[in-house]
């Protein structure tokens, strides 16, 4: 898979191997090559800790601790280790990482499955409509697609704003998208960080100014703001992905119930957003305690992703 078409963040060297130290230090490892020997569910007990790698991503936030409260419900220890993408991919191989739960697949995380997807183990996928997108506010009537944005730079102040320098949404813009619709010679893109986008994003809507910006679903925003994604006519912006849960070496041996749970696991783009609410936006600082009211509230999620496991699961306190 080509660079441009991995959704990442930009990771310096430096950063990423500081990650990796956290990572090692805080999971111990535990077997030859850091993967963990331990016995599985069904063996006396067996080892019930789990560690969940967890990227700064609103989806991943989310469903880390949707299952960070469902794990703790049925008796297992959850620990989270924050990491940037490279860090998680690779502590999930080396198995200093148990389980990741938001591996974009085929492109965003193309270049990183090449490298170690045949040293995890996949788990399934639990959505498939994840897509990177050209945003607008919905009051911007006359926009409709990314051809309307030629020949009206000067709306836009000829900027395009975007996130991370590095991440695969930039790219795919700057290399696929605006070539496709000849858009650079006209706009900038402006290369900040997603807390900045979406800042500029939220002043420009709440003072009704046009603006457009790099976006990707499943994201909170959409829950929060009235937009309006671009049309694609030339699909320059790719095809809509999947996103995986993915497991160590030995994690399905080791955690046979867990496994077969996440293979169950799935969420629609709509139980997505009011997951996202509820975790992120309504519970901020209280995650998994958002995580359990929103699992109190749909009980038919849990019914199928645990099946019979499920009796006797209380989210309510």
């Amino acid at each position: 898979m080509s660079e441009k078409n991995r959704f990442t963040k930009l990771i310096r060297a430096g950063a990423a191997a500081a990650s990796l130290a956290l990572v090692a230090s805080a999971c111990g490892g535990g077997g030859e090559g850091g993967v963990s020997t331990g016995p599985s569910e069904g063996e006396g007990g067996g080892d019930k800790e789990i560690t969940i790698g967890l990227i700064p991503w609103e989806e991943d936030i989310a469903v880390t601790h949707l299952w960070k409260a469902v794990l703790e419900e049925k008796g297992y220890t959850v620990n989270i280790e924050n990491v940037d993408v490279a860090p998680v991919f690779q502590g999930t191989a080396d198995g200093d990482i148990d389980l990741f739960l938001d591996t974009w697949l085929p492109n965003t995380h193309g270049d990183y499955w090449d490298k170690y997807g045949d040293q995890v183990e996949d788990l399934g996928a639990w959505n498939d409509g994840a897509s990177l997108e050209l945003t607008v506010p919905s009051y911007m009537e006359d926009v409709n697609s990314i051809e309307d944005l030629k020949g009206n730079a000067d709306t836009f102040n000829g900027e395009i704003i975007g996130i991370e320098s590095g991440s695969g949404l930039v790219q795919t813009t700057e290399e696929e998208a605006m070539p496709t619709y000849g858009l650079e010679d006209d706009y900038k893109l402006v290369k900040s960080s997603t807390p900045a986008m979406l800042e500029e994003l939220r002043t420009a809507i709440k003072e009704e100014k046009p603006i457009v910006v790099t976006l990707w679903r499943p994201h909170i925003v959409y829950a929060q703001q009235d937009l309006k994604d671009l049309e694609d006519p030339e699909g320059a912006m790719g095809e809509p992905e999947s996103l995986h849960s993915i497991g160590r070496p030995g994690f399905k041996k080791d955690f046979p119930d867990v496994a077969k749970w996440l293979g169950n696991f799935e969420l629609n783009q709509e139980q997505i957003g009011s997951l996202e609410q509820t975790v992120i936006a309504d519970h901020e600082g209280e995650e998994t305690k958002g995580a359990k009211a929103w699992l109190s509230e749909n009980q038919d999620f849990v019914d199928q992703a645990l099946g019979d496991d499920a009796k006797d699961l209380d989210f309510s306190s």
